[in-house]
């Protein structure tokens, strides 16, 4: 395009510094409508001074970050543990440093529930021989019960019920143990093969427990016994009543009903036991306090909305004695959070205070099915009807082996699904400050990966607000204890920063909302 200059000439009914007003008009009202029709969103009119506050997020900085997150003394920041609990107090010290405020109710820390059980006795007992929990059979620790159960054994085949056939005809199974054989017969529906099925059929008749026949049941001698005797994590106790169920192997079937293991597998069995089994679980229930770490930083004219920007700080912890460190998984969103608080804490000291509110966010329990994240857009502080957007980090501090050879690169997820303006917005900040290349290529909804739904944003997106996940996909350290600082391009991990400071710069400062 070719550009024209103008010289002033005296125009009737104008001064010249009336003149000189409209062209400063004009020429701005044209560049405003070549933005719009690109596509893109226009910029605040203050770029020198979010670059001098995004400069502030150096290589440096985030390696002095990470080099105490992803340090041996945080053991790998599993949530529920006292890694994890360390790493959240360093995220609170540093966004003390920031200049913010307790941003959770007047606290720092989020807390949430959630629960962890450990088996402590687990036997079946038939007259003088004791079955032993792992090596002669098997039970679902998080879902059974402490009980202790003491009745005779009635054999029920399969202990499939149907229109057409009834494995309990005749049978009188309540206050008793049940046994039944694992699969179905010939003709009947797979799914009444399942074990809860014919546990829910069993507890309906009455019966205190259910012993499932399994060829596999010896297999469980060769795992990890700490591992089969303790449960992982989980959101919600079940604590409503119901018979436990307790895979067994043949022999141990053949013992208590007094044939052979070959005749157990085949269902050659007695309809009752010849003397009474005991059973006995107990387990020792851990109920966990994990949290997510939250600072504040209040707006001035727009401080009742609020920019989120979140990372998870938890990773996988202590796996067979070896440390998970999780320097980009992710570490690295962490440290980005923590560089951008004190980032935007400055510009707040110095007379520079966002519009809007922001509220910086470090979550714990993403590791274990994005359980941080959940509880707390359950349990919001700030009305999420007044939550602008959630930029969310996972993992900024690698390159992923589709761009070793063009590294100049972030993918950029979610940010279309929910406003039509994040992306024109993000679009322009890129183009002005950091001019990465975004990949959408994991935005896709065909994505085989779904990486949109495995990130701490999609919590947010659930209710409707609008979100940016970014990511510099996955690599052969992911998950595996040499995700480690030294791998680290801070050099990438300190602009990809920079990128999402810009953005929230822009959203926290302008006058629309998305």
């Amino acid at each position: 395009m070719k550009v024209r200059l103008f010289f002033y000439r005296p125009v009737s009914g104008f001064t010249k510094k009336q003149f000189m007003r409209l062209l400063v008009t004009a020429v701005c009202l044209f560049s405003l409508s070549t933005v719009f029709a690109q596509g893109k969103s226009p910029l605040v009119f203050d770029k020198a001074t979010a670059l001098r506050y995004g400069a502030t997020i150096t290589p440096a900085s985030t390696k002095a970050q990470l080099a105490v997150i992803a340090g041996e003394e945080m053991e790998g920041r599993e949530t529920g543990t006292r890694g994890q609990e360390r790493a959240a107090a360093y995220i609170v010290s540093q966004f003390k440093e920031a200049g913010l405020q307790p941003g959770a109710n007047g606290q720092w820390e989020q807390h949430y529930p959630l629960y962890r059980d450990s088996l402590e006795t687990g036997t079946i007992t038939v007259g003088d021989r004791t079955f032993q929990f792992g090596t002669d059979f098997y039970s679902n620790v998080q879902e059974t019960l402490n009980s202790t159960v003491e009745a005779g054994v009635v054999f029920a085949g399969y202990g499939v019920v149907t229109p057409e056939r009834n494995d309990y005809k005749g049978l009188d199974v309540k206050g008793k143990i049940v046994m039944v054989r694992e699969g179905v017969p010939a003709g009947v529906a797979r799914e009444k093969a399942s074990p809860s099925e014919k546990a829910a059929v069993a507890a309906f008749r009455g019966a205190a427990a259910v012993l499932v026949i399994s060829r596999s049941a010896n297999r469980f001698r060769l795992l990890n016994q700490d591992y089969l005797r303790r449960t992982d994590i989980y959101k919600f106790r079940d604590t409503s009543s119901r018979p436990g169920v307790y895979y067994i192997t043949p022999a141990m079937a053949g013992a208590m009903m007094g044939r052979d293991s070959l005749q157990a597998e085949q269902g050659l069995l007695p309809v009752t036991s010849l003397q009474p089994v005991q059973i006995r679980f107990a387990k020792k229930d851990l109920t966990l306090w994990p949290s997510n770490v939250l600072g504040y930083l209040e707006g001035t004219d727009k401080k009742d909305e609020v920019v989120f920007i979140t990372a998870h700080y938890d990773h996988l912890g202590i796996v067979d004695g070896k440390i998970n460190y999780g320097a980009d998984d992710d570490g690295s969103g962490t440290a980005a959070v923590i560089e951008m608080a004190k980032a935007f804490g400055k510009a707040a000291r110095e007379g520079r205070r966002p519009r809007r509110s922001i509220v910086f966010m470090t979550v714990s329990g993403e590791e274990k099915g994005l359980l941080g994240s959940a509880y707390y857009t359950a349990n919001p502080v700030y009305p999420l009807a007044k939550t602008v957007v959630d930029l969310n980090i996972d993992m900024i501090g690698r390159i992923d082996p589709e761009h070793e050879h063009d590294p100049n690169y972030i993918y950029i997820i979610g940010d279309d699904k929910i406003s039509s303006e994040l992306r024109p917005l993000s679009e322009s900040v890129n183009d002005a400050y950091t001019r990465f290349t975004l990949d959408y290529k994991f935005n896709d909804p065909n994505d085989p990966h779904q990486f949109y739904s495995r990130s701490d944003h999609y919590n947010f997106a659930r209710h409707g607000i609008p979100v940016i996940f970014y990511f510099n996909g996955t690599h052969a350290d992911y998950h595996q204890p040499t995700d480690t600082v030294e791998k680290i391009n801070y050099e990438l991990l300190s602009r990809r920063a920079q990128l999402v400071f810009y953005t929230a710069w822009q959203i926290a400062m302008t006058a629309t909302k998305l």
